[in-house]
């Protein structure tokens, strides 16, 4: 899970998987592993992330650094190929 956690935003689909903001912010992400089956070529991994996004651009009075954080939470799918160790990772929805 700490694999996962460590991979942020630049290989988990989180800026798609955003529901109430639209920017992931800095902060650290929790991985909780859903499941895990083993296929005939794949180890198929389904994983929930809760994270913290940013609703930017609604500032009030005036106040163009005005932000409002809000939780998040997506699922993704991680296909581990099981002869190259090559990983997958797709949004679920």
């Amino acid at each position: 899970m700490q694999e996962i956690a460590q991979l942020g935003d630049d290989h988990l689909p989180l800026q798609q998987g955003l529901s109430t903001g639209n920017y992931v912010t800095a902060a650290p992400i929790t991985v909780m592993i859903n499941s895990v089956a083993e296929m005939e070529n794949v180890i198929r991994v389904k994983a929930g992330i809760f994270y913290q996004g940013v609703l930017g651009g609604c500032s009030c009075a005036d106040d163009p650094t005005s932000t409002s954080e809000s939780n998040e939470y997506c699922e993704v799918q991680l296909d581990i190929d099981k002869t190259t160790s090559e990983t997958s990772i797709a949004l679920q929805s």
